[in-house]
C-alpha cells in the first residue's frame, strides 16, 4: 500500500513513498516519530515536516539531484554520502562572505597605501605588494562562484570547464602567495642576517623574484588544466574545485606528491631555514649587547636612534614569523587531507571534514594585511594620513627611524 505525501500547491510535485519509507524517514540521523505527517518539499533531496524539522527519504545520496556537468566532474567517492544540511552550506557562504570582505578590504589597502605613498616603494615593498596582488586575485576569483553555488545553485553551476579553471586558479594563486611569502623572507635573511654580505635586493631582482614565483606556480597548477597529468574534481560538498586527492591510481598518486612536495614541502623548508636563521641573529645579537654591555657597566651599547633601528628590525622578524605561522595554520590541514586521501585513508573523508580544511586555507589571503597593518608604523601612519576615517592613531617617527622602518620592510 502506498501513501500519498501531501506537498504544498506549488510544488507541482507528488512524491510516492510506502508508507514504511515514510515513517523510517531519517531526521538529521534520528528516525521520525511513527505518526501522519504532512512533509514539504524544501529540495529536490530534502523535506519539512510541519514543525519545520528537516528530513531527506532513506537512500537519499549527496549527489541524487545533481546535473550531469556536475557528475563529470565529481568523484564516486562522494556518492556514498547522505544529502548535507543547508545549513552547513549556508554557514560556509557566510564564512566565506566575511573572509572575502576582509580580504578584498585588507589586500587593498595595502596595495593602495604602498603605491601612492613614494617612501614606501622600496625593492624590499616590492614583494609585499605582489604577496597583496596575489591574495586579492584568489579571493576575488573564487568567491563569487562560491557564492553563487551555495546560495542559488547547491551543486556547483559552472560545468567541467569552470571547475578546472577554479581549481587552477586557486592553486596559482595560492602556491605564489607561498613563495612571495619565502621570497619576503629570504629579503630579510639577507637584512638581518647577512647584513653588509648579503645580497642587496634590487628593483631588478624583486621584479625576478615576483616573476619566478608565478611563473613556478603556473608551471606546476598547468598539467591537471591541460589533462595530461593529474585532474580537478569538485570537494566534498560539490561547491568549490581542488586537484584530485581521492582517484586510487598511480598517476593521480605522483601528481598529488608532486604537488604536495612543489607547493608544501620544499616551500617550507625554505621558510623554516631563512626564519629560523633570523631568529637566531636576532637573540644572538641581543645576548652579545647584553654580555658587552654589562662588562662596561652601561644599560645600553645603542644610542636612541640605534635602539629604534634594532627595534624595527626584531618587529619585522617577528611579524614574518607570525604570518608563517598562520600561515602553517591555514595550509597544513589541506595538505594532510591530500596524504589521507591519497594513500589509503579516503574512507575517513567526508564532505564536511574536507570542506573544512579547504575553507581554512582561503583563509590565508586576509591574514597578510592583517599582520602588517598592526605591526608596521610607517603603514599605520600611512593609513592616519590617507584613510583618517579608520580611526587609526600613529604618531610620526624621528627621519632616522622613519627610513630604517622603511628600508626594512
Amino acid at each position: 500500500m502506498k501513501t500519498r505525501l501531501r506537498l504544498r500547491p506549488r510544488d507541482r510535485e507528488t512524491v510516492l513513498l510506502k508508507k514504511p519509507e515514510i515513517e523510517s524517514f531519517q531526521l538529521l540521523g534520528k528516525m521520525c516519530p511513527k505518526r501522519k505527517t504532512t512533509f514539504i518539499m524544501a529540495t529536490p533531496q530534502i523535506f519539512l515536516d510541519e514543525n519545520y524539522n528537516l528530513h531527506y527519504p532513506p537512500g537519499a545520496k549527496h549527489t541524487d539531484a545533481a546535473s550531469d556537468d556536475v557528475l563529470a566532474v565529481t568523484h564516486e567517492h562522494w556518492t556514498q554520502f547522505p544529502p548535507v544540511h543547508p545549513f552547513i552550506q549556508h554557514f560556509f557562504g557566510i564564512l566565506f562572505f566575511v573572509l572575502w570582505v576582509i580580504s578584498v578590504s585588507g589586500n587593498g589597502l595595502v596595495i593602495f597605501i604602498f603605491l601612492k605613498i613614494k617612501t614606501l616603494r622600496t625593492p624590499s615593498n616590492m614583494l609585499v605588494v605582489a604577496l597583496a596582488f596575489s591574495d586579492f586575485i584568489m579571493i576575488c576569483s573564487l568567491a563569487p562562484p562560491l557564492f553563487i553555488n551555495v546560495f542559488i545553485g547547491k551543486y556547483w553551476a559552472f560545468g567541467p570547464l569552470g571547475c578546472e579553471l577554479y581549481g587552477f586558479l586557486g592553486g596559482v594563486f595560492g602556491c605564489a602567495s607561498l613563495w612571495m611569502i619565502i621570497m619576503i623572507g629570504y629579503d630579510r635573511y639577507n637584512v638581518i642576517v647577512k647584513g653588509f654580505n648579503g645580497v642587496k635586493t634590487t628593483p631588478c631582482i624583486a621584479f625576478l623574484m615576483i616573476i619566478f614565483s608565478f611563473a613556478y606556480s603556473t608551471a606546476v597548477c598547468l598539467p591537471p588544466l591541460l589533462k595530461v597529468w593529474g585532474s580537478y574534481k569538485l570537494e566534498g560538498l560539490l561547491l568549490t574545485c581542488s586537484f584530485d586527492y581521492i582517484t586510487d591510481d598511480w598517476v593521480n598518486k605522483s601528481f598529488t606528491l608532486f604537488f604536495f612536495i612543489g607547493c608544501y614541502g620544499l616551500p617550507m623548508c625554505f621558510i623554516i631555514y631563512f626564519y629560523s636563521q633570523i631568529v637566531y641573529a636576532v637573540v644572538a645579537h641581543e645576548r652579545a649587547l647584553k654580555a658587552q654591555a654589562k662588562k662596561m657597566n652601561v644599560e645600553s651599547l645603542r644610542s636612541n636612534t640605534d635602539a629604534n633601528a634594532e627595534s624595527a628590525e626584531v618587529r619585522i622578524a617577528k611579524v614574518a614569523i607570525t604570518n608563517i605561522c598562520l600561515w602553517l595554520l591555514a595550509w597544513t590541514p589541506y595538505a594532510a587531507i591530500a596524504m589521507i586521501g591519497q594513500f589509503g585513508g579516503a574512507h575517513l573523508l567526508t564532505p564536511v571534514v574536507t570542506q573544512l580544511p579547504s575553507f581554512l586555507a582561503k583563509t590565508a589571503s586576509c591574514f597578510n594585511p592583517i599582520v602588517y597593518a598592526v605591526s608596521h608604523p610607517k603603514y599605520r601612519e600611512a593609513l592616519t594620513k590617507e584613510l583618517p576615517c579608520l580611526g587609526i592613531k600613529e604618531h610620526s617617527e624621528t627621519e632616522d627611524t622613519k627610513t630604517t622602518a622603511v628600508s626594512s620592510e
